[in-house]
């Protein structure tokens, strides 16, 4: 009986994890933020299909925004829209100098009252991780638009979305040339196999479609849990089976994994390949995702 509850204690603690690595990510299934619109950036009223296929009309430019993800938070701002923010999520954390005197509406689970409160006029989130919530604001009569983001030319897309609903397009396309420039320069490191960790206990791994999962292959890598999708639990026996090149880590975690049992004959551990990454840089689709690509390459070219 011990046994089963520290089993289910730690997979509560790794769901915990994996929501807050969500909320800060802002990971989503969709690579692309809108499947169509109607009317011209800047000119309303603008019909349009988000991320969780719904259609919304947005009658005039947003003034009052409410962002509920922080890689939505940091386009935002991003695109000049200082005055329009007046409510972000309780793990925004950039630009500092402009959340840090913002209004919070809560974090993973966010307060339906708090958002109501502050009267927007545009709400945006994430329906792979706030769902439900999105749908009850919408039954509240709030307009919310779902945007999601798994790869760097799906966070293009969703720079330019957001622009377009704001009225903001030409900065909305100046960022998206900004970060396709960048993205193009990164020249792809040797080809190493890369194990991504997510988190330790119980071990999740990031598979296929996730943000960090593209930035690694742009960076000439190769996932060794590609063929699985999303983060996912793996077996310690499968990563000491596949025997990758290089290790990043989602959290602070080096020194721990070193000293597993196995893990020091690992090609990674042995050459000195396992990095602690910042989540915010490889798993946020937001202006910063090419400094995080730029980061990734460098790492697997270690050595090389």
């Amino acid at each position: 009986m011990r046994v089963a509850s520290e089993r289910v204690t730690a997979l509560r603690s790794a769901v915990a994890v994996l929501l807050a690595l969500l909320m800060a990510a802002s990971v989503g299934a969709f690579a692309a933020a809108a499947v169509g619109a109607t009317g011209a950036g800047g000119t309303y009223p603008m019909t349009l299909t988000d991320a969780s296929g719904v259609h919304l009309t947005i009658g005039a430019r947003p003034v009052r925004i409410v962002s509920m993800a922080p890689s939505v938070t940091e386009v935002l701002f991003a695109l000049g829209l200082d005055r329009e923010v007046i409510g972000i999520s309780d793990s925004d954390d950039y630009p500092p100098e402009r959340v840090r005197s913002r209004p919070r509406v809560g974090g993973v689970v966010v307060s339906l009252e708090r958002v109501m409160a502050l009267k927007p006029d545009l709400v945006v989130g994430m329906p792979s991780l706030q769902h439900d919530q999105l749908v009850r604001l919408r039954a509240l009569r709030l307009p919310v638009l779902a945007v999601d983001a798994a790869s760097v030319e799906g966070t293009v897309d969703l720079v330019r979305l957001l622009g377009r609903v704001t009225g903001r397009t030409r900065e909305a396309e100046g960022l998206a040339l900004f970060l396709r420039r960048r993205a193009a320069a990164v020249r792809p490191a040797v080809r190493r196999t890369v194990y991504i960790e997510v988190w330790h206990e119980p071990v999740l791994a990031a598979g296929g479609r996730t943000l960090v999962d593209d930035l690694v292959t742009r960076a000439g890598g190769a996932n060794i849990f590609g063929d699985r999708r999303g983060y996912v639990p793996v077996p310690i026996e499968d990563v000491l089976n596949r025997n990758p090149q290089v290790i990043l880590l989602l959290y602070p975690g080096r020194d721990r994994l070193r000293g597993r049992p196995g893990w020091a004959a690992l090609d990674a551990v042995r050459a000195g390949r396992v990095y602690d990454l910042p989540t915010s840089l490889v798993a946020r689709p937001g202006p910063r995702v090419v400094e995080g690509l730029d980061l990734v390459a460098r790492l697997l070219g270690n050595g090389r």
